[in-house]
C-alpha cells in the first residue's frame, strides 16, 4: 500500500503467508493506483541480461524466446533450466505466487507474455487450489492459441481438504484438482505434461513443429 502511493508501478511481494484478510484490503486498495503488484509468495520477475526483481538464482536464466508464468519457484527455477539446456533460453519468467490471493493471477501474466513480441512460446506452471489455471486456459483458447503453451499442474497425489506447500494449494472442490485442471487446459489447446522433466523437451518439439 506504502509502494503504490509513492509511485512504485511494479510491486514485488516475496513474502508468504500473508494473513488473507491483510491481503483482501491490501489488493482493494492498490486497484486506484497505476501499479501492479507481483505476489505475495513469490520468488519475483527475471528478464535474462535486462532486470532481475527478486530472489531466483540469475545465472539459471539464459536470454530467449520463451516466457514462463509460474505459481511454484522452484519449479520456475527447474523449467528455466529445461528449457536453456534445450537449446531455447527464457525472455521473461513470472513469479505469480502461491498465496490465496496475489496481485497477478496466472490469466494476467500470460496475457502480458502473449503480447510480448519478444516471447515466442509459454510454461504455464500451476498448482492445485484456486481456477487461476483455468481461466487462464479458458483465455488461451478464446485468443485463438496464438503461441504455444506447455502447462504443468503439481499436486497431482495431494490429498483433498490439505494445504500442500503453498497456502493457495488447497484442493477445495472438483474442479481444484490437479487431473480436473489438467483436463481443461488440455481441452483448451494446452500441451500438458504429466512430468516437470517433460517441460523443456516438450516446448522444444512443439516449437519445432513435431
Amino acid at each position: 500500500m506504502e509502494a503504490a502511493e509513492a509511485g512504485i508501478k511494479v510491486i514485488i511481494c516475496i513474502t508468504e503467508g500473508i494473513p488473507v484478510q491483510d491481503m483482501v484490503i491490501a489488493k482493494a486498495y492498490i486497484e486506484k493506483f497505476d501499479c501492479r503488484l507481483i505476489g505475495p509468495n513469490c520468488p519475483g520477475v527475471i528478464t535474462p541480461d535486462e532486470a532481475k526483481v527478486g530472489i531466483m538464482p540469475g545465472f539459471v536464466f539464459k536470454k530467449g524466446r520463451i516466457g514462463v508464468v509460474s505459481k511454484s519457484g522452484t519449479l520456475t527455477y527447474e523449467a528455466a533450466d529445461q528449457i536453456v539446456k534445450a537449446g531455447m533460453g527464457i525472455s521473461t519468467a513470472i513469479g505469480i505466487g502461491g498465496d490465496p490471493i496475489i496481485g497477478t493471477p496466472t490469466k494476467d501474466a500470460v496475457k502480458l507474455l502473449m503480447e510480448d513480441p519478444e516471447t515466442d512460446g509459454i510454461v504455464m506452471i500451476g498448482e492445485i487450489g484456486g481456477n487461476y489455471e483455468a481461466q487462464a486456459a479458458q483465455y488461451i483458447l478464446a485468443t485463438g492459441n496464438k503461441k504455444p503453451v506447455v502447462g504443468f499442474i503439481a499436486g497431482q497425489t495431494a490429498p483433498k481438504g490439505r494445504t500442500m506447500g503453498h497456502a493457495g494449494a488447497i484442493v477445495g472442490g472438483h474442479d481444484d484438482t490437479a487431473e480436473a485442471k489438467m483436463k481443461i487446459m488440455a481441452a483448451c489447446g494446452i500441451h500438458v505434461v504429466n512430468s516437470p522433466a517433460d517441460i523443456g523437451i516438450t516446448m522444444a518439439r512443439v516449437l519445432n513443429g513435431k
